[in-house]
């Protein structure tokens, strides 16, 4: 009988895809890319129509020797590599490595890792699509240019390790531009006022809230004083119903985004255990991938999915549970429709039937895959909703309430909200109780201050919709880019919050100043519709690098030319070296400022760096310092730190509120005063 081989990226999907196939075909894998660009150079022959020049990557030597002695095996070679541009490439590269030319060679790919996919693939061989390799190809000559050539300039002006990418150098830009958001942000005082008032036949307090804007203590005490023995009249009441539509099954996005807010998952981790799950775990039957292809952007799913998630809903909750109309996503740009969204294999296979068989990390996220789905199959939501107007004293008040309908998804599946909040119908539970000449009384109301709050810091959740929104790299890139920015110590996470480091903040101004276009957001956006336009065709990939690569050579040469004047030199300090009696000098390491002995390596002294920003400490007079977290956020706290715990997040200035005495801290073009229970602004 005829010997086929098939050869697929990951070790992991080895034997659970040989189960599937028999003896008569040899699985193996490539371990991911086999050959890739030289990093001892740029690798592309600028010279010669930007021609990329691949090399076997250094270890993978041994793997290429055994595929190619079962390619001479072989009667037919099966490409399996994953469903993605990425994938593609890699095995455009194996066509390449292994001189296939000759050979009866055939591209399959599978959304998902049974039998049926991997069976029903070969039926269904193609050649390999070169506009998506060439648009991988792009991608990675793009990077590998920017990376190249903008990296050295940030060692000469910086320090060494550094680095700069095409799409980590737009999404440290976004952080640092919320960054500056928040600090400029001056908060404004404005007040609400809550009324609790008893009605006949009602045993619990109804809660009405002030219509109208309260901009002080003043106004509310006026209204407070209007309405006190006043009766509330019920002006209007309108009952409705309330649908909260099923979401959509989760793309790449946004289950980075949701295991980030409901398991606390890093990007990178919610990838890694999404990839054994699509790989293959033994679940009690053998092993199987139970979830599907992991990088997707699209929503879509296979009218087999669609009947069998219809037929469990039924079973499991009755027909009246299941979803009659379909949705779309709404969503604009183009969509790798030739992927499926993230969904369980196999809707059968219960959260409850595998957990003894995953770790504790796959159980929670196979969970959350597996709630969505099938939340995304069912009929929405409905509520009973009622709304109430309400006059007292001159004064419009509103209250309103609801009761569960039909609970439709949610009797599987809620969605985490980014921060808590408080539902507006949560306070009340009179639904079909009020009329209107239902007498209400006051039992007591409350003025209570408020300040408007600054926009949130990004958490990696936050980031990664904001890239997605923007348009700003693809499904694959996400996670690889917040663990870049992560590692170089451009920013750091406290808690889910990421925090701009001061080495951040320089690497950011340096690229800005001489790079603009690179971290420009629509030009980095533009650039991923022209890829997309190189993976359908319209485009042509070496017209997209021929016209890169001169402005780039032109910008890259000017920095060389104009920043040289403001390469970060040793400044010299006034703090004297403990062990040989020279000054120290002010150093960049990988959490920014430190103090370093000039007589390295003779002397190898080094102290922290606390740079003074000439105000005294309200608490015990001594130097307020600029400090870091051990994460690299930059506070603002006493130099005798711990004997004094004194510390603030906002820059404080030698100036004290008029009204309560703490000192004032900067806020944009305002002074705000620390003293939280004051709330005191004041000009500059």
């Amino acid at each position: 009988m005829a010997k086929n081989l098939v050869i697929v990226e990951s070790p992991a999907k080895v034997n659970t895809i040989k189960k599937f196939l028999g003896s008569n075909y040899e699985v193996m894998a490539s371990y991911g890319h086999v050959r890739d660009l030289p990093k001892s150079q740029l690798g592309i022959d600028v010279d010669h129509d930007f021609e990329p020049k691949y090399i076997t990557i250094r270890g993978k030597g041994d793997v290429l020797s055994a595929l190619r002695k079962e390619v001479k095996k072989a009667d037919k070679v099966y490409l399996a590599t994953d469903p993605d541009r990425e994938g593609e490439a890699i095995s455009w590269h194996l066509l390449e490595a292994l001189k296939l030319s000759g050979k009866k060679v055939s591209r399959i790919t599978f959304n998902e890792i049974t039998k049926n996919a991997v069976k029903e693939s070969l039926k269904n061989p193609r050649d390999i699509d070169m506009n998506l390799v060439d648009s991988q190809q792009t991608r990675r000559m793009l990077d590998r240019m920017v990376g190249y050539k903008i990296s050295p300039i940030l060692w000469a002006k910086v320090k060494r390790g550094l680095s700069a990418g095409r799409v980590q150098s737009v999404a440290l830009r976004i952080i640092c531009d919320r960054e500056n958001e928040i600090d400029a942000f001056v908060p404004e005082e404005y007040w609400t006022i809550e009324a609790s008032l008893k009605a006949s036949g009602i045993s619990k307090a109804l809660k009405a809230k002030y219509s109208g804007q309260i901009k002080n203590k003043a106004e509310a005490d006026k209204i407070l004083k209007e309405i006190d023995g006043s009766d509330f009249k019920i002006e209007d009441i309108k009952v409705g119903e309330r649908v909260r539509k099923a979401p959509l099954p989760f793309t790449t996005s946004t289950l980075q985004q949701e295991a980030s807010k409901a398991l606390n998952f890093s990007t990178q981790k919610t990838m890694r255990i999404a990839q054994q799950l699509y790989e293959g775990v033994d679940v009690g039957e053998g092993t199987a991938g139970i979830i599907t292809y992991l990088r997707t952007d699209s929503t879509r799913v296979s009218d087999e999915a669609v009947r069998q998630a219809s037929e469990y809903i039924e079973g499991a909750y009755g027909a009246e549970y299941v979803k009659k109309t379909e949705v779309s996503s709404g969503k604009g740009g183009k969509i790798q429709d030739a992927h499926e969204a993230i969904r369980p294999t196999l809707v059968t296979r219960t959260p409850v039937e595998v957990k003894d068989y995953l770790s504790k990390d796959q159980f929670k996220l196979y969970q959350l895959i597996w709630k969505r789905f099938v939340a995304s199959r069912m009929a929405d939501a409905v509520y009973e909703t009622t709304s109430v107007k309400l006059s007292s004293g001159g004064h419009k008040f509103s209250m309103s309430a609801a009761k569960p309908k039909f609970e439709g998804f949610m009797n599987v599946y809620t969605e985490t909200p980014e921060e808590a909040t408080e539902d507006e119908f949560s306070a009340n539970s009179f639904t079909g109780t009020l009329e209107k000449s239902t007498k209400l009384k006051l039992d007591k109301a409350e003025g209570k201050q408020h300040f408007t709050q600054p926009p949130a810091h990004f958490t990696e959740a936050s980031l990664v919709r904001a890239l997605e929104e923007l348009g700003i790299g693809r499904p694959s890139t996400y996670a690889p880019t917040i663990s870049t920015i992560l590692a170089r110590h451009y920013v750091a996470k406290e808690g889910k919050n990421i925090f701009v480091t001061e080495l951040g903040e320089v690497v950011n101004k340096m690229m800005n100043e001489a790079f603009p276009t690179i971290v420009d957001v629509n030009f980095t956006a533009n650039m991923e519709a022209l890829l997309d336009g190189i993976e359908d065709g319209s485009v042509k990939w070496k017209t997209i690098v021929a016209n890169f690569y001169p402005d780039l050579e032109q910008a890259v040469s000017a920095a060389e030319r104009d920043l040289s004047e403001v390469k970060v030199q040793d400044e010299v300090s006034d703090e004297v070296c403990d062990l040989c009696g020279r000054n120290m000098v002010i150093k960049y390491g990988p959490h920014g400022k430190f103090l370093a002995c000039p007589g390295f390596p003779e002397c190898r002294n080094t102290k922290p760096y606390f740079e003074k920003i000439g105000v005294p400490c309200p608490k015990c007079g001594k130097d307020i310092v600029i400090r870091k977290t051990k994460k690299g956020r930059r506070y603002y706290g006493c130099i005798a730190i711990p004997e004094c715990d004194f510390m603030v997040w906002q820059k404080p200035v030698d100036k004290k509120c008029e009204k309560c005495g703490s000192i004032y801290l900067q806020r944009g073009n305002k002074l705000v005063c620390s003293n939280p229970e004051c709330g005191n602004i004041s000009d500059k």
